[in-house]
């Protein structure tokens, strides 16, 4: 049952207080509205599923929660306090990472080098201490790289930790493009299409990781999925958009029985 505190999941997993509010949003484009009035929260510990047609503006939501889109409506409020207008990495030092629907990775990079950039939120030694490599910044790259390789082998990329990341087949990029979010130790994580462009098999995996990841590490996870048996399989709560607005939030049954849903997106009753 649902309350002010959190609620307990189906399979038994205990889910936190609110851990991300987004209040009245409103984001305009000059006249055109990409996103009306919309509210819901992401509660700590669970995964929450936005999903909703192609131009719902389910991605201009998610640029809203990292600070790269800020609303002329609305409040964004995170671990109880109200977040002022603030840029992508300011957003990232507060412990939200991301990854994109178009892949965004150094393709020249090793696939160790790319998952060490999502470290940089935790390297505060200065240029000079790091070209020498001394003191501070020669510990603090020891302990990311150890923090790196854990995550490495949590994703089951070992194999290609020092292939170019350009020479990998689509998959496994998504999975790199997860390592280097997942590298920064975020409270939550956003994921913009994780599943975009795979097969069956490569679905499989990047489910069972994210499950992992929410599981093992405790991550709080927002994520658009457009592929409804994956996020009716993997989500604890929907929220649901078309045209900019809310049609529909709840537990996957709740939604999959909403008709407003079922006539905007999912087409058919399941």
């Amino acid at each position: 049952m649902k309350d002010t505190d959190g609620y307990m999941t189906e399979d038994g997993r205990q889910i936190g207080g609110v851990l991300m509010e987004m209040k009245n949003i409103t984001l305009r484009f000059g006249g055109v509205v990409a996103i009306q009035d919309i509210s819901f929260d992401v509660r700590e510990g669970e995964i929450r599923a936005i999903i909703g047609p192609n131009g719902a503006g389910k991605s201009s939501m998610l640029n809203v929660i990292s600070g790269f889109y800020h609303p002329q409506e609305g409040e964004v409020w995170y671990k109880g306090e109200r977040r002022p207008a603030m840029k992508p990495y300011e957003v990232a030092r507060l412990g939200v990472a991301r990854t994109f629907q178009n892949i965004a990775l150094f393709e020249g990079m090793s696939v160790l080098d790319n998952v060490m950039t999502g470290r940089l939120t935790h390297m505060h030694a200065g240029i000079g201490a790091q070209a020498l490599w001394w003191g501070t910044a020669r510990d603090e790259e020891i302990a990311n790289r150890r923090k790196v390789e854990e995550v490495i082998d949590f994703l089951e990329i070992q194999h290609i930790r020092k292939t170019p990341v350009g020479t990998l087949p689509y998959g496994l990029k998504k999975r790199v493009e997860l390592a280097r979010a997942l590298a920064a130790q975020p409270s939550i994580l956003l994921l913009d299409e994780p599943m975009a462009g795979m097969n069956v098999e490569e679905k499989e995996d990047m489910s069972r990781f994210i499950l992992d990841v929410n599981d093992e590490f405790g991550t709080t996870i927002a994520l658009i999925e457009h592929d409804m048996g994956v996020v009716m399989d993997i989500s604890d709560r929907v929220v649901v958009m078309d045209y900019g607005k809310k049609i529909g939030d709840g537990t996957p049954e709740e939604v999959r029985s909403n008709q407003d849903v079922i006539d905007a997106y999912l087409g058919v009753a399941h």
